[in-house]
């Protein structure tokens, strides 16, 4: 910031002393009453200079004027010129941005290039009469005139608002300078044409050229009337259509059980990630904007017990959700957005080393947006409730991306994302890697295995033969399945039909007393997906079934629940809690299923399950 003080400084003194010195030049050699025609004329066009409404577009004639005042008059004749072009032009800036340091630089800005460029003309083309024919070393020093006085002025003002955005320099003038130099040319020439006709008769110059700014003036207001309609009505149809396009990611969040915060946070932070990755262009950034928003709506197309299911994916569940990728770009290829929003869609869930899907490319291949996007879902994903785990701590999330840092991710966006959230990347710990068994140990277990499920649900049938109660029931099962699982605590949720949801109607265990006894509805929770979809669950987040201000308190930490289906439909759910993180192995899953179908599969036992009279709420 003391840069751009000293700048702007620098500049406004260097304008004053080009001003004075011009001033003095010009009390020591007047130049005559057809200057102050053209100051005149100057003034008047600046002062009618048209804004594009919304956009930073301007029409003005005013530099034709000065051009020639300083083409025929001479160098200080053009700097007090452009000092006055440069005032008038200050006072129709908006009030917030008219202070008297802005306005007095951007006199500067006018001044100082007018008079080197004049300087440099009249010393290569000579000072010779206004009415000398246009030799080639004159027209030379024209074109010479026009290039000074475009790249003085433009360069000024880069390395200003280069100061006050620390963008690069280069940056500001490409993209918002550098396409102006026709009309300073443009200029020029016109100063030209009016210096040819000023030699045959002055009051014939002025009255062809004092309407056109008139003229000009009629034109353009009319031009920009309807130009500020237009704008007016595309901005209400913009409105319209960003609208459409939350409603449709607030659609997706619906199906996802994903709150709409998620989406806005995502949208958020991923802008604001890009911007620290020096993702300057606007349209990419529009680009990035609109992919964090509506980057998941190919999930549409994924069933509901898959999205939300509380566990882990089956391999052939986790090739139907990896379509989410592709069909979203293929569903927003056919929008027509103006900026690439479908590539930066469809590759977001690839991998930095290539092992990401759908299309298995790397590194930079991976488009910017993607890979910025990958990393700011992540993390607020696994910083939110989902429905297959609690969140987690800031502090574990960012381990995790610390982790995948190379892999999964391109390091340096990793690393700007630390440097957002104020911490350092420490090197990760690797652990040490699990010992293998052998496969004849392997195979002694699973035959051991396989002998006691048999034993237990042999043991279990005649256990089950003569109950009387559903306390006795559950008493029962946990009687003979604790010895064989890693279990801590048992719950048997049953259907309430008066609520259409399943509650505890059997608790037992260390932490039996955090389930709720409330009902349940069907879909919700971890039992609630398994009552919904008739599918069992190994190895989910257990907490996922207490209430959130338990959540901490408690050490379960993995899962096992199973359905009872009678009749077509779930009539309870058998669930098994562990302190352990993936605690339950496929051979509990099996015995959990295999007791459950025995309760299924007995007229006598299944009873007790269906009994509508059931007190569970």
């Amino acid at each position: 910031m003391q840069k751009a003080r000293a700048y702007v400084l620098g500049g406004t003194v260097c304008g004053f002393a080009v001003a004075i010195v011009s001033i003095l030049d010009l009390v020591r050699h007047p130049v005559g009453v057809q200057w102050l025609i053209l100051v005149a004329l100057t003034i008047g066009s600046s002062w009618a200079t048209l804004r594009v409404p919304s956009m930073p577009i301007s029409f003005s004639i005013s530099d034709t004027f000065s051009i020639a005042a300083a083409l025929m008059f001479g160098p200080s004749a053009g700097a007090i010129t452009a000092a006055l072009d440069g005032l008038v032009l200050s006072s129709r800036m908006a009030n917030d941005d008219r202070t008297i340091g802005r306005v007095l630089f951007n006199m500067a800005t006018l001044t100082v290039p007018m008079w080197v460029a004049a300087t440099v003309f009249f010393a290569i083309g000579g000072n010779q009469p206004v009415g000398t024919p246009l030799s080639p070393i004159r027209l030379l020093a024209l074109i010479l005139f026009g290039a000074l006085y475009f790249g003085l002025n433009s360069g000024i003002v880069a390395i200003a608002v280069s100061f006050e955005r620390r963008v690069p320099v280069l940056s500001i003038w490409r993209q918002h300078l550098s396409g102006v130099w026709l009309t300073y040319f443009g200029g020029i020439f016109g100063a030209r044409l009016l210096i040819v006709l000023a030699q045959f008769s002055t009051l014939d110059a002025l009255i062809l050229v004092i309407p056109l700014p008139v003229i000009l003036y009629v034109t353009f207001r009319h031009a920009v009337g309807r130009a500020e309609d237009q704008i007016d009505h595309l901005g209400k149809v913009n409105r319209v259509y960003v609208a459409a396009i939350e409603a449709f990611a607030h659609a997706v969040d619906a199906k996802d059980q994903v709150t709409h915060d998620h989406t806005r946070r995502v949208q958020d932070q991923t802008v604001h990630l890009a911007r620290a990755l020096a993702v300057n262009d606007e349209g990419e950034i529009q680009a990035i904007k609109a992919a964090a928003l509506l980057h998941d709506v190919g999930k549409l197309a994924v069933p509901e017990h898959i999205l939300n299911k509380p566990g882990r994916l089956t391999p052939a569940e986790y090739e139907i959700m990896k379509r989410h990728a592709p069909i979203g770009a293929d569903i927003l290829s056919v929008i027509g957005f103006p900026y690439a929003v479908a590539p930066i869609v469809r590759h977001h869930h690839e991998n930095w080393d290539g092992s990401g899907y759908p299309d298995g490319i790397s590194g930079d291949a991976i488009p910017t947006g993607s890979r910025i996007l990958a990393v700011v879902d992540c993390f607020d994903a696994l910083t939110s409730d989902r429905p297959y785990r609690p969140r987690m701590e800031d502090s574990e999330a960012l381990k995790i991306l610390s982790d995948r840092s190379g892999t999964m991710y391109d390091p340096r966006v990793v690393d700007a994302f630390f440097r957002l959230h104020g911490h350092n990347r420490d090197a990760a710990c690797a652990a040490p890697p699990a010992a293998i068994p052998s496969p004849a140990l392997v195979s002694a277990t699973a035959a051991r295995q396989t002998h006691l499920e048999g034993h237990t649900l042999s043991e279990l049938r005649r256990a089950l033969s003569d109950v009387q109660s559903l306390s006795q029931l559950g008493d029962i099962l946990w009687a003979h399945v604790s010895p064989q699982v890693p279990a801590s605590t048992f719950v048997l949720y049953a259907y309430d039909s008066a609520n259409d949801a399943i509650a505890p109607a059997y608790k037992i265990g260390a932490e039996g007393d955090l389930v709720n006894d409330a009902p349940v509805l069907l879909g919700e929770r971890l039992s609630g997906w398994v009552a919904a979809t008739s599918q069992a669950v190994m190895n989910s987040d257990a907490r996922l079934d207490l209430d959130e201000p338990v959540r901490d308190r408690s050490r379960l930490r993995s899962a096992l629940a199973v359905p009872i289906v009678l009749s077509g439909r779930v009539a309870a759910v058998l669930t098994l809690y562990a302190e352990d993180a993936n605690a339950f192995t496929d051979a509990h899953q099996r015995l959990l299923e295999a007791a459950a179908r025995l309760l299924a599969d007995d007229a006598q036992l299944s009873r007790h399950l269906s009994v509508p009279a059931l007190s569970v709420s």
